[in-house]
């Protein structure tokens, strides 16, 4: 899963994880929690692909992640992100929840404004073409609705 902040990921993801999938948290808000704030980028960026790689490595059975070493390499493009993403690929397609200014909150770690979002999210979706993924979109929908489009899209029945 992919997209800008404030976009449902998350949501989904819970959605996904009621229906029995392995899903893997995203790692920005565990960092930002865990730092009580958003670290300067650079740091922000490394915390962030450095958790993600652990993530993937970790990973021995199909699993859908909430973000990936793609979107931290999408946050501030490095040389060590780059690596990372050519040494460990995902699924050739990916999910990516567009921004949706109905649902969008800020909140203690969603600290972006309406704008920054949707600039994140157009970072993100580069990135994944850069990448050579292919993205499917998701609708703008309910979580149980998204869940099934996501079930149906991965070939499995809701």
């Amino acid at each position: 899963m992919t997209g800008g902040p404030g976009a449902g990921k998350t949501t989904l993801v819970r959605a996904l994880e009621r229906r029995g999938l392995r899903c893997i948290p995203e790692s920005a808000r565990a960092i930002i929690t865990e730092h009580g704030g958003r670290p300067p980028l650079p740091r922000f960026a490394a915390l962030m692909l450095e958790r993600d790689l652990a993530h993937f490595q970790a990973e021995t059975g199909p699993a859908l992640f909430d973000r990936t070493l793609v979107d931290a390499w999408a946050t501030f493009r490095t040389e060590a992100g780059a690596q990372a993403m050519r040494a460990h690929r995902f699924n050739a397609v990916a999910f990516v929840a567009p921004p949706w200014r109905q649902i969008y909150v800020q909140d203690a770690q969603r600290d972006q404004t309406w704008a920054e979002a949707v600039a994140s999210h157009e970072l993100c979706v580069r990135a994944y073409d850069e990448a050579g993924y292919r993205l499917l979109e998701l609708p703008r929908a309910a979580p149980d609705e998204r869940a099934a489009f996501v079930m149906e899209a991965i070939g499995l029945h809701a």
